[in-house]
């Protein structure tokens, strides 16, 4: 009997890669979709375009998470097994200017689909991506599952509302609920306003002599940084087990902005220090423990691993970006 799962932030990074995940599988894919004319432009362009998939195996849903009577109606339609849920603003540092929308973007979207959940005659799987963000400043690294919560943001603190109403409503409701804490997590499919993005894009239009020099603040900052497929894979891997749970996912190793600025251009063959530019302006607070994961628990229950390593995922990402301007 084929499976049915839907994905909320379907064409966000993590969306995208796992519908692709989950059509190899042999899934039916519903997505939640907020503005279909973006779609063709979007992350799943390519399988929005393709007659044996769209409207056969991949269907998208337009809706919004203030309406939850339209999304009742929509989810109890689709019947799903699994439930991904994975929308919502993405930004600790934009949190802190619209804490607001926000909290009602995460926190309150979250709990809109728990009670929709909850009132099906048979309840999906449902997986909440949370964040790091979730630890604040912890105070001891790496962190894991039994990390004390400790937000600083408001983003933060909205992903763990959301990562403790998963929880509640499994032991509350019976609810098959569960929560992913995710660390830093990157591709091609980044946006454009996370590090990563912004220093390979910068790479690819010095090499084609599009831009003359990229502009950071600290290149201190530290960060546990994995390849966002593998992520995906943990979070399929967490809805297949018989009793579900939450689970970090990381990769357990630190790197910093320099690190990743040095790799990055030397897969351009260039040197770093001739085109970056220190800006103080741009220096945000620097964390007395970096966000440093520990994901024994899922490698030892899921059998989760990372498989692309840190080198890796930066020359893949800044390839994509040349071969966009070659």
């Amino acid at each position: 009997m084929t499976k049915r799962a839907f994905i909320t932030g379907i064409t966000g990074q993590d969306g995208s890669y796992l519908c692709e995940l989950l059509l190899d599988k042999g899934y039916e894919v519903h997505g939640l979709v907020h503005r279909p004319d973006t779609l063709p432009a979007s992350n799943i362009g390519h399988l929005v375009g393709n007659s044996e998939i769209m409207g056969r195996r991949l269907f998208l849903h337009t809706g919004a998470f203030e309406d939850a009577t339209h999304l009742r109606r929509v989810i109890s339609r689709a019947k799903p097994d699994e439930f991904y849920h994975l929308a919502g603003q993405s930004s600790p540092r934009l949190s802190l200017e619209l804490p607001e929308s926000t909290v009602d973007s995460i926190g309150m979207a979250t709990l809109r689909l728990l009670e929709i959940l909850r009132d099906l005659p048979n309840p999906p799987k449902f997986l909440y991506a949370s964040s790091s963000e979730v630890f604040g400043s912890p105070s001891h690294s790496p962190q894991d599952e039994l990390t004390p919560i400790n937000p600083t943001t408001p983003y933060g603190a909205a992903k763990a509302f959301s990562q403790q109403m998963a929880r509640i409503y499994r032991i509350a409701y019976g609810l098959p609920t569960c929560a992913v804490i995710l660390y830093n997590h990157e591709s091609p499919r980044r946006s454009t306003n996370f590090v990563s993005m912004k220093v390979a894009r910068a790479v690819a239009r010095i090499k084609h002599g599009r831009q003359k020099e990229l502009v950071l603040g600290s290149l201190d900052g530290r960060r546990d940084w994995g390849w966002a497929p593998d992520y995906v894979q943990g979070m399929w891997l967490m809805l297949q087990q018989q009793t579900v749970d939450d689970f970090v996912l990381a990769t357990g190793q630190l790197h910093s902005v320099q690190d990743l600025v040095d790799a990055a251009f030397r897969c351009a063959g260039l040197n770093w220090r001739d085109y970056v530019r220190h800006d103080a302006a741009l220096v945000t607070t620097v964390e007395p423990v970096a966000p440093c994961g520990n994901a024994a628990k899922a490698r030892r229950t899921l059998g989760w691993k990372n498989t692309v390593s840190f080198d890796e995922m930066i020359a893949r990402i800044v390839a994509a970006e040349l071969k966009k301007l070659s």
